[in-house]
């Protein structure tokens, strides 16, 4: 069993704040850096960020529980080029959430920045939510390039590592992407029935598996029999329901690292940490009802057109792939998909101040 450690460090800022840090000792081989609620990292050169409107408070139902086994663990990638997509979901969730109160959010950046904890606390004041720094350094010599330079982002991948970074008590954690919003109770996701699995996902059976790797993979004896035994098929690791104890207990990390490094010295794929996942788990995880992830709604990685909803119920809508809303309804050239993202955009541009 993980054993954790907590070690609270007051440091003074050169603004006179008395700083404190949570350090998580892991005794295997990682050291994790959590922020606690309402606790700051001086940056001397912050990024400016844009300016978000103050959600309104959600409350609890009278159905929900309080004890720590009722929270709902969300984990999700803080990032400035995506934070107002962030801002979108953390609404979206709390506004369709029967137990609001009780959802957990655990945001993974790249950098600490004082004004990212600010601009969180300051939009949503009654927010459950903790920061913890992703050390880029983990995967900086694993990454390879590939079609989109988006996807060649350290943070990309910061989701392989999440059973390293959560605390030990967190058993289960829903990974979230930026670019989505979330029009159903996101407990009827967290509730699913796992099984025996590590992971659960949309399955997308129908896609053509194959053009997720190149002829050299499929061309190798050894390669192409990746997959024997199993029935694989595409899943998106937008949307990811984890089981994060089976996570650790099985290395699937280094699972995933080891592929990442195979393809560092001979290229198999094209697209960045989507195939070393399917390469580990497609085939073996819990399918879980498609209106959980309606995704693609960014178009392609190469031009990002518009693209239509698939038919049948949607829970959630996801903008995978280049095009995203709040770029594409800003130079007023919005598809018609981006309508039902707009509302949760808490951000206060320069008309909203106008209209105040």
């Amino acid at each position: 069993m993980a054993l954790w450690r907590t070690l609270s460090i007051p440091i003074a800022s050169p603004h006179g704040l008395i700083l404190s840090f949570l350090l998580l000792f892991h005794s295997a081989v990682t050291t994790t850096v959590a922020i606690r609620v309402r606790t700051i990292i001086h940056d001397p050169s912050p990024v400016k960020l844009p300016v978000f409107r103050e959600a309104p408070a959600f409350r609890n139902g009278y159905s929900c529980g309080s004890n720590k086994d009722d929270r709902i663990h969300i984990a999700m990638t803080l990032d400035e080029n995506y934070l107002r997509g962030t801002m979108a979901a953390v609404l979206s969730m709390l506004q369709h959430s029967t137990c609001p109160e009780n959802l957990s959010f655990h945001f993974l950046c790249a950098h600490s920045d004082v004004n990212l904890v600010s601009s969180i606390e300051s939009t949503f004041p009654y927010l459950n939510f903790k920061i913890y720094r992703f050390d880029s350094n983990r995967v900086r010599g694993k990454i390879s390039k590939s079609i989109r330079q988006a996807l060649d982002q350290p943070l990309n991948y910061a989701r392989i590592y999440l059973a390293d970074i959560l605390p030990a008590d967190v058993k289960r954690v829903l990974y979230l992407d930026s670019d989505l919003v979330v029009v159903d109770d996101i407990g009827k996701l967290w509730d699913v029935d796992m099984e025996d699995k590590v992971l659960a996902a949309p399955e997308y059976c129908h896609a053509n598996f194959t053009v997720y790797f190149n002829d050299a993979f499929w061309s190798d004896p050894v390669l192409s029999n990746t997959f024997q035994g199993r029935n694989p098929c595409y899943f998106n690791t937008g949307v990811m329901v984890v089981d994060v104890d089976k996570w650790r207990k099985g290395g699937y990390t280094k699972k995933v690292e080891q592929w990442m490094a195979f393809h560092k010295k001979k290229r198999i794929y094209h697209l960045g940490s989507l195939p070393p996942f399917l390469l580990v788990l497609a085939g073996n995880i819990k399918p879980v009802d498609h209106r959980w992830n309606q995704h693609g709604l960014g178009g392609d990685n190469f031009e990002g057109k518009c693209r239509n909803l698939h038919p049948g119920p949607i829970s959630l809508l996801h903008w995978s792939g280049k095009g995203k809303p709040w770029l594409r309804l800003d130079s007023r050239k919005p598809c018609v998909v981006d309508h039902l993202w707009a509302p949760y955009d808490l951000y206060r541009s320069s008309r909203h101040f106008l209209e105040e």
